[in-house]
């Protein structure tokens, strides 16, 4: 059966190719949360089987669920596949399977039993720590003692940790690249996940005092903290405030305990609300799931269980009374409301822990490599209106239509007030000079650096002539618009040495990225 691939999922699918033609490496794929990496794993898979049907891939996860999701979009595409089942918990130990679908715990001491591997693709990759005695990194090592050719893959939508930084980064990390990189905001720009919008609300949890340990917050500290009947009462007020018309609620809290009394002050206001936490029995579990997917439950509180393999598409409102320092939680508590539904217009995220503040909006964020790294927050205003919280730039709230006095555009990295996601109007700006240069950074390919100047403000690209898959895709197209007619340089220096031959724009589109900004196109 062939399943229709979207764009991204494909050029995704390209890039691995087109990585391994070149390096040895351990690349990453960056898909954001709903955007389909089950089936970008499948197609690759059965691409790889097809013209090398003596190979053998494992899948690893954590997350039983994932374990079944993953299996069975790889059987609808393929109904012949060979594929099995390791998982204890799913009660299924077919080892020898070509293609074997497995929970880290359950194969973390059965190197052995699994025995020669050629490929491994590891789902929500940035749950590897990067200590070489934790199980994945044991495990893998020993596949690797089996296979010295043995090559990995890591999926992921969030490519950091809490606790070090990049995936890719730093002294004895796995991944050595990212082969393919595509954003939250491209995704909602597509229409293929569901617009993000977040109200400013009045309450807000108070963290000072709180100490960190292992990248975030410390568990009994933050619940002590944050758990308190008035903070509680306020808060499920104002998520009552704004809810009407949202039909599918999903809330994180602090702890079990604070999980069951926001539970049951959204049933005291007749809501019907559930509480799912870690030691919740398996059979309850799934019913309360299915229950909630179906309608018949409207809100589920939780404590650290429903991000990573949870999936509700008819989530339409999101609730964080959960401060977080790790910036891979917060994308994945907030990715819950991403998925797209019949009769879903947008997801409301209320955002009672001011993780916008600490991590930015969801398509730009910043992962910190430490505790108390980074800063600034996303350039937004509150309509006065219907308190939306919006991009500063925009002169109409697109909630109630409320105009704004127009005044001069500024990008300012600094604000009180932060949006979800990052407002997708670039804004255009006169180009006075552009300057070439050779970009290198240790261990990758250089890349050609373009800096826009417009007076004192200086707007940059890294364009990759000597990358593989996307990146390289991408810089064929920048030249293209820039030097048509011109031949698509193999180097950078080559690219530098014909920087005559290109148009220089007179203006170029703008948005913001974190602290800077990103160039979405040119006017000549």
């Amino acid at each position: 059966m062939k399943l229709p691939l979207r764009t991204y999922q494909a050029e995704a699918i390209d890039s691995l190719y087109g990585y391994f033609e070149h390096h040895s490496g351990n690349p990453l794929i960056v898909i954001p949360t709903a955007g389909g990496k089950s089936l970008v794993m499948a197609s690759f898979i059965e691409g790889v089987l097809r013209e090398h049907p003596d190979q053998r891939i494992l899948v690893v996860t954590h997350v039983r669920e994932l374990i079944q999701q993953n299996h069975a979009e790889l059987m609808r595409l393929w109904p012949e596949a060979p594929a099995g089942i390791y998982s204890a918990g799913l009660r299924r130990r077919e080892s020898r399977a070509r293609i074997l679908f497995c929970g880290i715990q359950s194969v973390q001491r059965r190197a052995d039993e699994i025995g020669h591997v050629d490929l491994v693709l590891v789902d929500e990759a940035h749950l590897i720590p990067r200590s070489d005695s934790a199980m994945y990194r044991r495990f893998l090592g020993q596949l690797q003692g089996i296979n010295p050719s043995l090559k990995i893959i890591g999926l992921t939508a969030t490519p950091y940790r809490l606790d070090s930084g990049k995936l890719h980064e730093g002294k004895g990390a796995l991944f050595t690249d990212v082969a393919y990189d595509v954003s939250v905001r491209a995704l909602i720009d597509g229409g293929y996940l569901s617009p993000l919008v977040s109200k400013r609300t009045k309450t807000q949890l108070d963290v000072r005092g709180v100490g960190s340990r292992g990248g975030d917050f410390i568990g009994k500290q933050l619940e002590r903290a944050v758990d308190t009947d008035v903070i509680t009462q306020a808060a499920v007020d104002e998520i009552f405030r704004y809810s009407h018309g949202r039909r599918s609620w999903l809330v994180f809290c602090a702890g079990v305990g604070h999980a069951h009394h926001v539970r049951d002050a959204i049933l005291a206001r007749g809501v019907s609300c559930a509480t799912i936490v870690g030691d919740t029995p398996g059979p309850e579990r799934e019913a309360l799931i299915a229950a909630f997917k179906a309608g018949e439950i409207q809100c589920l509180t939780n404590a650290n269980v429903l991000t990573t393999g949870f999936n509700a598409p008819a989530v339409d409102l999101i609730v964080m009374l959960r401060p977080t320092q790790s910036t891979g939680l917060y994308v994945q508590m907030v990715g819950r409301g991403s998925r797209l539904s019949p009769g879903k217009k947008n997801c409301l995220v209320l955002d009672f822990a001011g993780n916008i503040a600490r991590h930015g909006p969801i398509d730009v964020v910043r992962p910190r490599g430490k505790p108390g790294d980074g800063g600034g927050a996303a350039p937004t205003k509150v309509c006065p209106e219907c308190d939306s919280v919006i991009h500063a730039a925009l002169c109409e709230c697109p909630d109630c239509g409320h105009e704004f006095m127009r005044a001069p555009p500024k990008i300012d990295p600094e604000a009180s007030e932060l949006e979800v996601i990052s407002s997708g109007e670039p804004q255009l700006v006169q180009v006075t000079r552009v300057n070439y240069s050779v970009h290198e950074k240790p261990g990758k390919p250089p890349c050609l650096r373009v800096d826009h100047h417009s007076g004192l403000a200086r707007h940059s690209e890294f364009i990759c002539f000597e990358h593989d898959g996307f990146p390289r895709k991408k810089a064929r197209e920048w030249w293209a618009m820039r030097a048509p007619g011109v031949p698509t340089p193999q180097r950078t220096d080559d690219a530098l040495a014909l920087r005559d031959r290109l148009r220089v724009p007179t203006h170029i589109a703008v948005r913001p990225s974190g602290r800077y900004t990103e160039v979405v196109g040119a006017r000549f």
